[in-house]
């Protein structure tokens, strides 16, 4: 397992403990907990999900103040997108992004008071996530895509968008 630091603090890049793949296919081990917690992540996952969206899809940079998040691409691939949403981080307002994919199985991991959204760049993909909290919809903040304010970079000037995610509701 192979876990890197990002550009922003507390934001994790893992590439997962086995992946194996031969003539019949691949075998990708995902999550293995006493391995996770001997590289330092001792986040006590609860619960998972998985988002399935097609190409040009842009789903939120949305977050909270409590849920830790880790990221993978089950199928497909997709742009990754992670903010610092923190006003009390030197840091606040910073983005990284990640290109994620099945291909290439690596995970990220989002530390709350992080948004994240993601841009589907094949004709469908899957994200998955484990999330140490369930979901609380009042809790959630949700920054625009396009917010002038962060200086976000998406690959893609017209995407799809949800109500919320074009600021309706």
């Amino acid at each position: 397992m192979q876990v890197s630091k990002t550009p922003l603090d507390g934001v994790l890049l893992i590439t997962p403990p086995t992946i194996f793949e031969d003539f019949r296919g691949q075998f990708v081990e995902t999550y293995n907990r006493e391995l996770y917690n001997e590289a330092g992540i001792t986040v006590d996952f609860i619960q998972d999900d998985i988002s399935v969206s097609s190409r040009h899809v842009l789903r939120g940079v949305h977050g909270d103040a409590a849920t830790w998040k880790l990221l993978s691409c089950l199928h497909g691939s997709l742009y990754l997108m992670v903010i610092n949403n923190d006003p009390a981080s030197a840091q606040y307002r910073q983005w990284t992004s990640f290109t994620l994919s099945e291909k290439n199985r690596q995970q990220v991991l989002v530390p709350p008071k992080f948004g994240n959204g993601h841009l589907v760049l094949s004709e469908q993909a899957i994200l998955h996530y484990k999330q140490n909290t369930t979901y609380c919809r009042e809790g959630q903040f949700t920054i625009m895509w396009n917010d002038p304010a962060y200086g976000m970079w998406w690959p893609i000037s017209n995407p799809i968008l949800s109500r919320r995610d074009l600021g309706l509701g």
